[in-house]
C-alpha cells in the first residue's frame, strides 16, 4: 500500500510514483516469465487482470481498461489517452459504463510500456479489473449543479487513493463497486446496483453521506439496502473499510457465481450484515485501519492544486437566432445544461456506443482547453462533457465538434443508446451488442413523441449487465438458440426499468427472447402501442407494469418464433456469415 500520511505533498507524490513505476516493471518480468512458458495462463491470469489486462477473443492480444476516478480528467490526460490510442491500439479506444477507457488488441509485450505511458500523467489500470475495488464512480458533473447538496469528488478521490494498492483489497472474493451521488434530485448514478452507494447528506451543518450497500446488476439483480441514514465526512474511509474487511471474509471464494456481496446479504441477513460491520468498524476505530490520504497525487482523478483559469461568462443564445442553423439549435435543445454559475454551459458529447478514435479524443481535449476549464468528464451513459464553457462561444464549440464527427444532437434521448462491447472482443459475450445498439437507434430515430425520445435503450452482449439492461426502459441482453439445426443469435428483451416516478431505481420485467434481426422490430412494436395505449400521464414503466409480461409476450410472439427463418436470421447484425456460438473463459468486461 502507498503510504500516505507524509507532511508534505512532494513526498506523497514520489512515494505513489515509485510504487506505481515497481508495479508496472514487475508485471513486466511476469510477462515474460508467461511468454517464456515459465508460467501457465492460470498463475499469469491473476497478475494479468490486478493491471487491468484482459484476455479478448481474439488470441494474442488484450483488453488494457484505464480507470477515470469519479470520471474525471484533465486535458493533458486525454491527449496522453489518445497517444496511447495511436501508438498500440489502432488509434481507438472505448468508454465504459463504469467511467473507464479501455483499448483492445494490444500485444501483450507492450503492455508495460503502455502502462508507464499512462503513469507519466498519473492514469492507472491498477485494479481496474479483477476481485479488487474497481473504479470509483460519480457524477461527473459534480460542483456544478445547482440542485447537488455538495461536490463529491474530493470524497472519490480519498476513498480511491486510500484503497489503491492496499493489501486489503488486492484479492476480495470478487469485484467491489463504489459509487458517489451528490444529492439533490433523481440519483444520477444508479447507487442502488452498487456494492456501496454514498449520497451527500448535510446534518446540523455536518456534511455526510447516506449509505446503501449489497446492489448489484449480473444474472441476479439485487437493490441496495440502507447501511446508515447519516454517516460523517470523517468516518468515511473507517466506515468503507469496515464493509470491505466484512466482504473480504465472508464473500463465497468457492463459487464465483455467488461471490458478489449481494450474495451475503441474501444469505446471512441485513442485520447479521450490519452487526458484522459494526464489529469492524469499532476494531477500525479502536486500533487504526486504513490511513485517511493527506494529500491527492497531482492529476489523480483530476485532481489540480491549482485550477485551470477560466473564461468571461455571457447569455445563453436563443433557439432559432440569427443565422438560422437548425442542427445547432437541436444540439442546443438537447446536449447543453446551464451550470449553476451564471454565463456558462455545460456540453454533452456523444460518443456512439461510446467508441471514439484518436483525433477526437485530441480534438475534445483541445475544445476543453480552448472553451472549458481543461477537464473532460466521462458518464455512466458512455458519453463525454466539458463543463465551463461560456455561453457565448458555444457555436465554435458546436463547430469545433462537427469538424470531428461529434456533434449529434440528442444526448439522453433513446438514439443515445449505451452497449457493452460485445461479441467485438468478450470471451463472454454471445452477440455483436454494439451492433444492435447502433440499429435500434437507426430504427427509433424518427420518433418525435417527448415521452418516446427520453427512453433509454440499453444492451448487453450476455446476461453480465455490463451494458446495464436491467435499468433501462428498453434492455437487451444477448444469449442463442438452434434453430433447424443452427445456431440463431437472440435477445432477451426487458420492459420499464429505470426510475419511477419517486425517483428510485426499478428493474425491467423480463419478456422472452427475440431473434437479433427482429429486434428492431419488436422496439416499434411496443413504442407504436405505448404511443397509441398510454393513458394520460402515464409514464412507459407504469404502462409496462399495467399491462404486465403476458401482454408482451403475447404482442411478438410471432417474432420470437417465426413461421420462417430467412438467410440473413442467422446472422448477427454486422455480419455477413452465419452466427457461430463462441464463448472463451469469462473475465467479466463490466
Amino acid at each position: 500500500m502507498v503510504e500516505l500520511n507524509t507532511p508534505t505533498r512532494e513526498a506523497v507524490e514520489a512515494a505513489y510514483d515509485r510504487t506505481v513505476r515497481e508495479d508496472i516493471e514487475r508485471f513486466r518480468a511476469v510477462a515474460a516469465d508467461y511468454l517464456d512458458g515459465k508460467l501457465t495462463a492460470d498463475q499469469f491470469r491473476a497478475e494479468r487482470l490486478r493491471r487491468g489486462v484482459y484476455s479478448q477473443r481474439q488470441e494474442g492480444v488484450h483488453m488494457i481498461r484505464t480507470k477515470v476516478p469519479g470520471g474525471i480528467m484533465t486535458a493533458e490526460q486525454m491527449d496522453c489517452l489518445a497517444d496511447v490510442a495511436d501508438q498500440f491500439a489502432a488509434g481507438k479506444g472505448h468508454l465504459t459504463t463504469r467511467q473507464n477507457m479501455q483499448y483492445h488488441f494490444v500485444p501483450l509485450p507492450q503492455v508495460a510500456d503502455l502502462l508507464h505511458k499512462l503513469a507519466d500523467v498519473r492514469l492507472t489500470t491498477r485494479e481496474a479489473c479483477y476481485n479488487t475495488v474497481r473504479n470509483i464512480t460519480a457524477s461527473p458533473l459534480a460542483g456544478l449543479l445547482a440542485n447537488e447538496v455538495f461536490d463529491v469528488q474530493p470524497y472519490v478521490r480519498k476513498v480511491a487513493l486510500a484503497f489503491l494498492h492496499n493489501p486489503l483489497t488486492d484479492s476480495m472474493p470478487r469485484k467491489f463497486k463504489i459509487a458517489f451521488f451528490g444529492g439533490g434530485e433523481r440519483d444520477d448514478m444508479a447507487l442502488a446496483i452498487h456494492d456501496l452507494g454514498l449520497t451527500a447528506v448535510i446534518r446540523d451543518g455536518q456534511r455526510g453521506f447516506r449509505t446503501v450497500l449489497g446492489g448489484g446488476l449480473g444474472p441476479l439483480p439485487n437493490e441496495a439496502v440502507l447501511l446508515d441514514e447519516f454517516l460523517p465526512e470523517d468516518k468515511l474511509i473507517p466506515r468503507t473499510e469496515a464493509v470491505l474487511r466484512l466482504f473480504n471474509q465472508h464473500g463465497n471464494r468457492s463459487n464465483k457465481n455467488k461471490a458478489r456481496l449481494k450474495f451475503v446479504l441474501r444469505e446471512r441477513g441485513i442485520e447479521w450484515v450490519k452487526e458484522t460491520i459494526e464489529a469492524n468498524y469499532a476494531d477500525i476505530l479502536a486500533n487504526g485501519g486504513t490511513p485517511e490520504p493527506t494529500h491527492v497525487p497531482e492529476n489523480f482523478g483530476g485532481f489540480r492544486l491549482q485550477p485551470f483559469p477560466l473564461g468571461e461568462g455571457g447569455q445563453l443564445p436563443i433557439l432559432g437566432s440569427t443565422p438560422a442553423d437548425p442542427a445547432f439549435d437541436r444540439w442546443l435543445e438537447t446536449n447543453v445544461q446551464e451550470q449553476k454559475h451564471a454565463g456558462y454551459a455545460i456540453v454533452t458529447i456523444r460518443c456512439p456506443q461510446g467508441n471514439l478514435v484518436s483525433s477526437q479524443m485530441r480534438a475534445v481535449a483541445n475544445i476543453a482547453r480552448d472553451a472549458g476549464d481543461s477537464y473532460v468528464r466521462v458518464g455512466i451513459d458512455q458519453n463525454l462533457m466539458i463543463a465551463w464553457i461560456p455561453v457565448h462561444n458555444l457555436r465554435r464549440v458546436h463547430a469545433a465538434l462537427q469538424a470531428v464527427g461529434l456533434a449529434d444532437a440528442g444526448a439522453y434521448e433513446i438514439t443515445d443508446t449505451v452497449s457493452c462491447p460485445g461479441g467485438y472482443s468478450c470471451n463472454l459475450a454471445l452477440t455483436k451488442s454494439m451492433n444492435l445498439a447502433a440499429a435500434i437507434s437507426q430504427a427509433v430515430a424518427d420518433y418525435r413523441d417527448p415521452q418516446v425520445r427520453k427512453m433509454a435503450v440499453k444492451i448487453s452482449g450476455c446476461p453480465n449487465s455490463c451494458g446495464q439492461h436491467w435499468i433501462a426502459d428498453l434492455g437487451f441482453y444477448g444469449n442463442s438458440r438452434k434453430i433447424n439445426g443452427k445456431e440463431v443469435p437472440y435477445y432477451l428483451m426487458l420492459l420499464g426499468g429505470g426510475h419511477d416516478r419517486e425517483g428510485m431505481l426499478r428493474f425491467g420485467l423480463a419478456i422472452q427472447s427475440l431473434p437479433a434481426r427482429l429486434i428492431t422490430v419488436a422496439v416499434r412494436r411496443v413504442i407504436d402501442h405505448f404511443m397509441q395505449d398510454r393513458q394520460p400521464g402515464e409514464s412507459f414503466r407504469e404502462y409496462v407494469l399495467r399491462h404486465k409480461v403476458a401482454f408482451f409476450k403475447e404482442m411478438t410472439a410471432d417474432l420470437a418464433k417465426p413461421a420462417e427463418f430467412t438467410d440473413e436470421m442467422y446472422m448477427d447484425w454486422g455480419d455477413e456469415v452465419a452466427f457461430s456460438l463462441q464463448l472463451g473463459r469469462g473475465e467479466c468486461a463490466s
